[in-house]
């Protein structure tokens, strides 16, 4: 890169101005990344495509947000957002979701998207993209628009774990990915060795597809693990 002495082409203090212009030798360019099957060296937002999930917390750590997004050519064309801990969060990604589509990362990252824990994940997912850790790195043509809501499988709702325990009255199965937990079943030590549950989602598929509610209830509801040889069955949440 050659070196000419003029005039600064940005507002110079005099002490550089009167500097001895030494030509830069070394022409290094960005490193390259890996992008949906292809290394590329990024310059630009638009240079940049990817799916990718990651979490993000609020200040006082009371809520979470799981954030999916896929860029393609910089741009968001789908995104995901799943929260859990706090009410107010649920409606904060009602009106998350509106503003990130369509936006480009950078938009987006400098964009008031409502709640503390997704603008972190929106952070967080910015880092994955940006230096090429997404999950669709190496998957030549990375993954179709709609490939984040596969993620919520049959009946599309998010998958939740939620358990409670004390120390006087032991655990209580709540929720599963499976679905909402009917019934524990405890052997004679008063164990858990597995549990009944009921798939919401695919219950009320069903339900709008005009099955009868008992029948919708019942056609999904299931077992896990040796439920059926349990000496004893619980409520877990009346009993």
């Amino acid at each position: 890169m050659s070196c000419r002495r003029e005039e600064c082409a940005y507002d110079c203090s005099h002490e550089v101005q009167q500097m001895t212009c030494v030509a830069k030798g070394a022409k290094h360019g960005p490193a390259p990344i890996p992008q949906e099957g292809k290394w590329l060296k990024a310059t630009q937002i638009t240079d940049i495509s990817g799916l990718t999930h990651g979490i993000g917390w609020c200040a006082p750590q009371q809520g979470a947000c799981k954030l999916t997004l896929n860029v393609k050519k910089g741009v968001i064309e789908e995104a995901l957002i799943e929260t859990i801990g706090c009410s107010g969060m649920t409606h904060s990604a009602a009106m998350a979701a509106e503003v990130l589509s369509g936006k480009t990362i950078l938009e987006a990252l400098n964009s008031d998207l409502v709640c503390d824990a997704i603008n972190t994940a929106m952070r967080e997912l910015f880092l994955q993209i940006v230096y090429g850790r997404t999950q669709t790195a190496f998957s030549e043509g990375g993954l179709p628009i709609g490939a984040g809501m596969e993620d919520l499988g049959k009946g599309l709702r998010s998958q939740i774990g939620t358990m409670y325990s004390t120390s006087v009255k032991g655990v209580r199965y709540l929720e599963m990915a499976e679905g909402y937990i009917l019934e524990l079943g405890l052997d004679e030590n008063d164990e858990v060795i597995g549990y009944k549950f009921v798939h919401l989602g695919k219950m009320l598929e069903a339900v709008k597809k005009g099955v009868p509610h008992k029948e919708a209830f019942e056609s999904n509801v299931n077992s896990y693990g040796r439920f059926n040889e349990a000496v004893k069955k619980v409520d877990p949440r009346k009993e």
